[in-house]
């Protein structure tokens, strides 16, 4: 077995930070949250969240003054309980990485796409320790790989081994949520992990692994924006939600203006290392572009809903369209629009 890699005292940061992109059970729900923002009006707009999300990013960009509503924060630790929440009406927005929407479509959850971002997918990767002898994708055969069932890197893993002529019968898979994989991979248990920033970043500026393959060219980089219907259909539900977007689109616009500013913020609100937050933000949270839910990210979308329905790891196969309202497109680019990278000064 090999020595213990990463200090411990890691793993609670981490453990909250099991991002929209992962998570499967509702018992990961932090509940809660602030007690909310102060508004005008008397609408009430009930947002879900995840530790360093949503609101601090509105608050570090201020975006979160001036509001003719009020929000309502409810913390969640991944997207799935979000969207069950969103499911419930408890919740009436909140973002998700690219496979949660999938997997709640598949379960006949009431759900809706209104919004989209295209980021690098650099910080979705395949990790291995920095001592393994793997060097490609190929090596991982009979090896065993740890992942967050229903995350999206459990769909990068699978167009992973797909690009490299091996399927998910050929590795020998541990389904587990980040602080678990990450114990395991830390601990020698797992040759491989596959996970998603920070995560990438928190692993790789330790200096304790190694990027063994990544997200670029075989997943989307896509995340997403998620209403309850029953909300859409409220008038001025609707309408704070549209202004809700655009104060995410503008502080979306000044993380990438302001990286240094933000990874402060996200590493006070988090317990991140600064380091590790910085890299986060400069590999692939900084990186992300607003961009309409369009036919390309229906269409990319479809691609994941098929993966999962053949590997009957989702209950039916669903048409993904059915659960996107485009209304709130406007004039954003194509969801296909490059991300935005970083050059170093």
């Amino acid at each position: 077995m090999r020595p213990s890699r990463i200090l411990p005292a890691l793993l609670l940061p981490l453990a909250l930070l099991a991002s929209a992109c992962g998570g499967s059970s509702s018992a990961d729900t932090l509940g809660g949250g602030s007690d909310g923002t102060d508004g005008k009006g008397s609408v009430t707009l009930n947002v879900g969240d995840q530790k360093g999300g949503s609101e601090a990013v509105l608050r570090a960009a201020g975006e979160l003054d001036d509001l003719d509503y009020k929000i309502k924060w409810s913390t969640f630790t991944s997207g799935p309980p979000l969207l069950e929440a969103v499911n419930a009406k408890a919740v009436d927005i909140g973002a998700v990485g690219n496979t949660p929407p999938v997997f709640a479509a598949g379960a006949g959850s009431k759900i809706t796409v209104v919004a989209a971002s295209h980021g690098s997918p650099a910080g979705e990767a395949i990790l291995v320790p920095d001592d393994s002898p793997l060097k490609k994708l190929e090596q991982l055969k009979g090896k065993s790989v740890a992942v967050a069932q229903g995350s999206s890197a459990h769909f990068q893993l699978v167009a992973s081994l797909k690009k490299a002529g091996l399927t998910l019968k050929d590795v020998k898979v541990s389904y587990l949520q980040p602080a678990d994989a990450l114990a395991a991979f830390n601990g020698g248990k797992v040759d491989a992990w596959a996970v998603w920033d920070p995560y990438t970043s928190q692993v790789l500026t330790a200096k304790q692994g190694k990027v063994l393959t990544d997200g670029e060219g075989v997943v989307n980089g896509l995340g997403f924006q998620v209403a309850a219907p029953s909300a859409l259909k409220d008038e001025k539900k609707a309408a704070a939600i549209e202004d809700y977007l655009e104060r995410l689109r503008r502080a979306q616009d000044w993380v990438f203006d302001h990286p240094e500013e933000w990874a402060k913020v996200w590493a006070k609100d988090t317990g991140l290392p600064y380091e590790a937050a910085l890299a986060a933000v400069k590999r692939s949270n900084g990186t992300r572009v607003p961009v309409a839910v369009d036919q390309a990210a229906i269409d990319s979308e479809q691609r994941i809903v098929d993966t999962f329905a053949e590997l009957k790891l989702i209950p039916r196969k669903v048409t993904f369209a059915d659960f996107v309202d485009p209304r709130f497109n406007g004039d954003l680019p194509p969801s296909t629009t490059p991300a935005r990278i970083y050059k170093e000064k």
